[in-house]
């Protein structure tokens, strides 16, 4: 993502100074903004807009359908909207500019399917529910944590192999869309469950049948396969007494909504769930990729929390 210019820098720090002295805001409320309004000037940058009365109607609608599509909640897109609009109205008070780009900005309408996405608690939820003393537990809690640690896609961790992955740098390559390939960080918790499988239960499956290279085999010893991998997220997700309509994408979805909510940036985002363009006006480019691991160590809950067990 683009760095803020310095103007942007200085108007960001001049509003949350006013929600948090004039408005009376609470400090978590004023961290919130200032992550929603840290991404959406970013944005802007990156579109080489840099001065707030150049922004447009465009610009904003393009942000909300962008983490739209990436998977951000409802809720979440109306907090960042209203940051936003905050923000606009600020600038009209304080003389800086004379029209309001918000003014005609909907959220995407309900007929356009937001995607259902788990708050961390019913991640948490889901992720206790295999049982570890089982062979199949112990592939199931892996595959659950190889999905919400990556944003995989299911035909991504159906075709993994273990040679995908460097464990020692803490990367995974995956074969997307188009077969374009992409490295994407793995947070040690998903690695500790992964190497737990690969060492004990995959070496006995793989020399019951016809395993191959791939990492995820089902109970003969087999390459598992999409339907199976949906069969159990949806075992598990009723085994925990979650009312949602819960598939492999919903973790994917999940994974990316928690890292823009705790402040990741877009390209970030967009990079490790390898959209090549989210948005028609949009170009992302390549980013390094220690930052992307620092991206998953700062925003990842399940990194944050440490290593929850």
């Amino acid at each position: 993502m683009a760095e803020i210019d310095h103007t942007f820098k200085i108007l960001l720090d001049r509003f949350l100074a006013h929600i948090l002295l004039d408005r009376g805001l609470s400090s978590n409320t004023q961290c919130a903004y200032g992550n929603d309004l840290g991404r959406y000037l970013s944005f802007l940058c990156d579109r080489d807009i840099k001065d707030p009365t150049s922004i447009r109607y465009q610009d904003i609608r393009d942000l909300i359908f962008t983490l739209s599509s990436l998977g951000m909640s409802a809720s979440s897109l109306a907090r960042n909207l209203t940051s936003i609009r905050m923000f606009h109205r600020f600038l009209i008070e304080a003389g800086l500019t004379d029209d309001d780009p918000t003014e005609h900005i909907d959220l995407p309408r309900k007929s356009k399917s937001l995607p259902t996405v788990l708050n961390i608690e019913e991640v948490d939820l889901l992720m206790a529910q295999p049982d570890l003393q089982t062979s199949k537990g112990i592939r199931d809690r892996a595959i659950l944590e190889f999905l919400y640690a990556t944003g995989a896609r299911v035909s991504e961790l159906v075709n993994v192999r273990p040679s995908d992955f460097s464990f020692e740098e803490g990367w995974v390559r995956l074969f997307g869309k188009g077969s374009r390939e992409r490295l994407v960080p793995v947070g040690e918790l998903s690695l500790k469950y992964i190497r737990h499988y690969l060492e004990r239960e995959r070496t006995i499956r793989r020399k019951a049948g016809r395993g191959g290279d791939t990492l995820f085999l089902n109970m003969r010893g087999e390459p598992i396969s999409r339907v199976a991998v949906w069969k159990i997220i949806k075992t598990y997700t009723v085994q925990a007494g979650i009312r949602k309509n819960v598939s492999p994408h919903t973790l994917r979805h999940s994974f990316a909504t928690h890292l823009l909510e705790g402040g990741a940036d877009l390209r970030s985002v967009q990079e490790m769930l390898g959209h090549t363009d989210i948005s028609t006006t949009q170009i992302y480019t390549h980013l390094d990729r220690e930052y992307l691991k620092e991206v998953i160590r700062t925003f990842h809950p399940r990194e944050q929390t440490g290593k929850r067990a």
